[in-house]
């Protein structure tokens, strides 16, 4: 099913933007782990929408509501399942979208799908409303992996034209994971993360919206986790993050950039450092082969603008195949680059703690 993921963690994401209620099945966590709730409801908080000038308006506790899976607030062995209750829906927002679809949303293809029984209300199971209960999933595999002193977090990279600080590539710091952590808006440089702000909000004035690049740093990935050809890391990690609405590209250490260089600049060369072997530099992003090498793994996602504008532009009638002009109304991100940080995060912990359980080295 398009909604499940995992091989040895399987995760089923279910509902709609504006059913009751939202939620994920989550089987092959160990027993007797002890969920942290105010950690992870920390976390959703960052994903929440509400909570900031540059955020839509719909206003979402996403309160996770246990059904399975625990006894006394620890693993229990058996599936795990949660939900989130919806509490601010306004379906008549999106009346006339059952007829005009939105230029670049997912509206078209799903009427061509499903036909007049798709639920077009808040973009129904296209939404990104959907990747609340996956930051439940992966908020929990966040805990799971720092057990295993594996400590993964995103930062801003890109607003518009407008950069943040990479990170860098061979000496990710613990330090800046735990700025990140604490960061009201996720940038390295505060200086860049207002200047994006200020791009956010004239974009709002203006009707329009702004796209961006988020990247993310898995460190204390030890090397033999994944497999060659179809299960390759990058493969896993690439599925489920292009599970998040809006992403349109995935790029692992050098990327595209790769492209431009020559082999001899391109690759990297093999060094000991505390009698572990290591590369001198990182462009192939802790990922050889389709297997960690142990370096940290680096990869970045490119999301679109966010669909949803107020500015008027070209659609047609499904009914009377005509084209008409569309302004769209309702409540929604001018960029919704600044609330995935935390979903990427949330899908990087799942792909690499599902690749773990499976992990069999033979070193």
């Amino acid at each position: 099913m398009s909604s499940t993921y995992g091989t040895n963690l399987k995760i089923s994401i279910f509902g709609q933007s504006h059913s009751p209620a939202i939620g994920v099945s989550i089987d092959g966590l160990p027993a007797g782990f002890p969920i942290d709730f105010d950690e992870l409801q920390t976390f959703l908080k960052r994903r929440m929408p509400g909570t900031a000038a540059h955020s839509t308006k719909r206003k979402e506790p996403d309160i996770p509501e246990f059904l399975s899976g625990l006894n006394d607030g620890v693993t229990c062995g058996a599936p795990l399942a949660a939900i989130i209750h919806s509490t601010d829906t306004r379906s008549s927002d999106y009346e006339q979208i059952k007829d005009i679809p939105r230029p670049s949303h997912a509206d078209y293809t799903a009427y061509i799908k499903y036909g007049e029984k798709r639920d077009v209300r808040g973009g129904g199971s296209f939404s990104g409303r959907l990747t609340a209960p996956l930051c439940i999933a992966g908020g929990i595999c966040l805990q799971l992996l720092r057990q295993q002193k594996i400590n993964i977090r995103a930062h801003i990279l890109q607003i518009a034209n407008i950069q943040d600080r990479p990170f860098d590539p061979v000496n990710v710091s613990k330090k800046e994971i735990d700025f990140l952590k604490t960061a009201d808006f996720s940038v390295l440089d505060t200086d860049a993360g207002e200047r994006m702000k200020s791009a956010i909000e004239e974009a709002r004035k203006s009707g329009d919206s702004l796209g961006g690049i988020i990247e993310c740093a898995a460190i204390g990935v030890p090397a033999g986790i994944g497999d060659p050809i179809f299960d390759g890391m990058e493969n896993r990690i690439s599925a489920i993050i292009f599970g998040i609405p809006a992403v349109k590209g995935v790029e692992f250490g050098n990327g595209f950039s790769a492209a431009e260089l020559r082999g001899s600049q391109n690759n990297d060369a093999f060094v000991i450092r505390n009698d572990v072997i290591q590369t001198s530099t990182n462009r192939h992003g802790g990922i050889l082969g389709g297997i960690t090498s142990g370096m940290p793994l680096l990869f970045r996602a490119a999301f679109k603008p966010t669909p949803s504008i107020s500015i008027e532009q070209g659609s047609v009638s499904l009914s009377r195949k005509e084209e008409v002009r569309l302004a769209v109304t309702g409540r929604h991100d001018p960029c919704i680059v600044p609330r995935a940080v935390p979903c990427v995060e949330a899908a990087a912990a799942i792909a690499i703690y599902d690749a773990l359980l499976g992990c069999k080295c033979a070193i």
